[in-house]
């Protein structure tokens, strides 16, 4: 029945262009759909930005009607879970950061996805060959599996972030994105290109091949393409709140699902199956956290702290650049510090960084000024340290040169390049910055039958060969480690700029860059955000975009540095992030900013673009 409501609906979007055309009323025409795409926003009363209009209507909406950030995030990232499915929705997680302008403090909730309790140790080892899964283009067997699904945290988010910050209920925050479902959304380049990018792992699923490859193929561009079966589990979440996702029928359907992924008869994957069980869902909290905080050049900067690495990465980056006056430098020579301090950053991720209810992560330690200004003390000016930099020691640091080195860590990095955030500023200045996820573009492939969402494939951030030394190593009940990096940048006090970007590990890399791109180089917040961008993750190469090299790798690569054109594992996107942001100015102005052209280009929007228009108070 679904599949048939998705023929008609193209069919509908197909005889309302014609019927346009001939001046003929239509249904499209009755109800028109969010499909135009603004870069940059100005204005007053509040603010948004994702990478869809569909999603930024709808927080727009709840703006309008008297709700707070924390609501239209909300409702953003359901809609999100409607457009873009194959980034994030209710099969997923993520981080959620929250600025409160009654009083002035920043809040963040951890909504990571974890590993069940009977996940074992070498869940990732193939017990045919002793060695990892594959994690390939040409064999995806990890990332498409069972046993790649963690338990999902983002419902349980959106239920916390409207307790603690909201004023809507559930039911209430979520009508924008049943209606979106209903109706349907037109079909961009994007959305059929990462359906056809995902062609072969979805094929190997019947509900999902029934639900995005009907007919054996993917949603044509300018069709209309409806979900009924997610916008039912909205209204069944709507109606009995998130209990009904973390237990009941539907978290049995899940962990089923998990442990018997529903196969074609002839799969050409081996799908290894997970442990996930309905206990393990019903086991499931979400953890209040207070942010990561560091101080650089007069801006407070606040972002996620573990299990999430990206306050703590950003801000030891930022710590270390703290010494050099990247202002007066040459942007290669600028680009050169933020090169070797991400990387040095990055070295410490991979030693020390984990969920810490497992692993003792030293936050204090790698946010310290002195710690960072020690290892700023690594940075030779005018060449690159050989790939990649140890670790700094730090049990044993005051600031002064030379560092001392700590034993290396392996830092495999499986984080896969998908992911989405989104910016929400309202009326009374409140921020909410949000990075929501099922991992890789398509996560684990597996559509919950009748349920109309994709399952996450989160688990595969955890290094796949289990060592004690690794924070990272996979345990039952743990968070695996993320480099999702929301970030909200307070000036005097009050609200300067907030932002942040899917691109798993390069999260860390656009967010940085970005700051340094508006803080340091002058660049406006959309120059900062659409600047070419590069990756420094501590590797022996640095990917990069095609403009970055073109503009910069000549006289980079004279310093030591190797840049190689970005790419995903499973696409050929050679770009990194789809960043979004919101700059506050004086008097109410709000600036929303989303990307030009990446990912098929965001959408910014402002409630209203009159100063007389908004207001203060709550």
């Amino acid at each position: 029945m679904t599949h048939v409501r998705r023929q008609l609906a193209a069919v509908t979007a197909a005889f309302a262009l014609s019927a346009t055309s001939l001046g003929i009323a239509s249904p499209a025409v009755a109800d028109p759909r969010e499909s135009e795409k603004t870069a940059t926003a100005t204005g007053y009363g509040g603010a948004v930005s994702t990478v869809d209009p569909e999603a930024s209507a709808a927080a727009i909406e709840v703006l309008r009607k008297g709700g707070n950030a924390a609501d239209a995030a909300v409702a953003a990232a359901a809609t999100l879970g409607v457009t873009e499915p194959y980034s994030a929705g209710i099969g997923g997680g993520g981080y959620f950061v929250f600025y409160d302008a009654k009083t002035g403090k920043v809040g963040t909730i951890d909504g990571r996805e974890t590993a069940p309790a009977a996940m074992p140790n070498d869940a990732f080892i193939d017990p045919e060959t002793g060695k990892p899964y594959p994690f390939t283009t040409a064999n995806p067997a990890l990332p498409t599996s069972g046993v790649s699904v963690g338990v999902p945290g983002t419902p349980a988010t959106w239920e916390r972030a409207l307790e603690r910050w909201g004023t809507l209920g559930l039911g209430e925050a979520l009508k924008p994105a049943i209606k979106v479902a209903t109706r349907g959304f037109v079909v961009d380049e994007t959305f059929r290109q990462q359906t056809l990018d995902n062609k072969a792992r979805f094929s190997n699923f019947t509900s999902t091949k029934d639900l995005f490859l009907p007919g054996g193929d993917a949603p044509a561009v300018g069709s209309v393409f409806q979900n009924h079966d997610l916008a039912a589990t909205y209204r069944l979440l709507a109606k009995d709140g998130t209990d009904a996702f973390y237990g009941g029928p539907l978290a049995t359907e899940i962990a089923n699902n998990v442990q018997a992924p529903p196969k074609v008869e002839n799969p050409t994957l081996p799908i290894p199956v997970g442990f996930m069980t309905a206990q393990d869902l019903a086991d499931y909290k979400v953890v209040d956290q207070d942010p990561t905080h560091m101080n650089y050049r007069g801006y407070d900067v606040y972002g996620m702290a573990p299990s999430s690495s990206g306050g703590t990465t950003v801000g030891e980056a930022l710590n270390i650049l703290a010494p050099f006056n990247l202002s007066e430098m040459k942007p290669t020579d600028a680009l050169h510090h933020y090169f070797e301090a991400s990387s040095l950053a990055f070295a410490d991720r991979g030693k020390y960084v984990g969920d810490p209810a497992f692993v003792n992560v030293p936050t204090n330690a790698l946010l310290d000024e002195a710690f960072g200004k020690e290892r700023s003390c690594l940075i030779n000016p005018t060449a690159a340290a050989p790939k990649p930099v140890a670790p700094g020691d730090v049990s044993n640091y005051d600031g002064a040169c030379p560092t001392s080195a700590a034993p290396s860590a392996k830092d495999s990095d499986t984080e896969n390049i998908s992911t989405t955030n989104l910016t929400v500023a309202d009326k009374w200045g409140n921020v909410v910055e949000y990075t929501l996820t099922i991992e890789q573009t398509g996560g684990s492939g597996i559509v919950v039958p009748g349920r109309g969402f994709l399952l996450n494939n989160e688990l595969t951030d955890f290094t796949a060969v289990y060592d004690t030394a690794d924070p990272n190593r996979i345990q039952p009940g743990k968070r695996p480690r993320s480099s999702m990096s929301p970030t909200i940048i307070l000036k005097d006090g009050d609200p300067f700029l907030a932002l942040g970007s899917p691109g798993g590990s390069t999260i860390i890399t656009t967010v940085l860059q970005t700051i340094i791109n508006r803080v340091d180089l002058g660049m406006t917040i959309s120059e900062a955000l659409a600047a070419p961008r590069a990756a420094p993750r501590n590797g022996a190469t640095v990917s990069s975009e095609p403009a970055f090299i073109d503009a910069y790798g000549t006289a980079l690569e004279s310093l030591g540095h190797k840049l190689m054109p970005a790419g995903d594992a499973f696409t050929s996107a050679a770009e990194i992030g789809a960043a979004t942001a919101i700059e506050f100015g004086d008097g109410g102005k709000l600036t929303a900013v989303s990307e030009p052209t990446r990912r098929g280009g965001g959408s910014a929007m402002v409630v209203s673009d009159n100063s007389r228009d908004h207001g203060r108070g709550r």
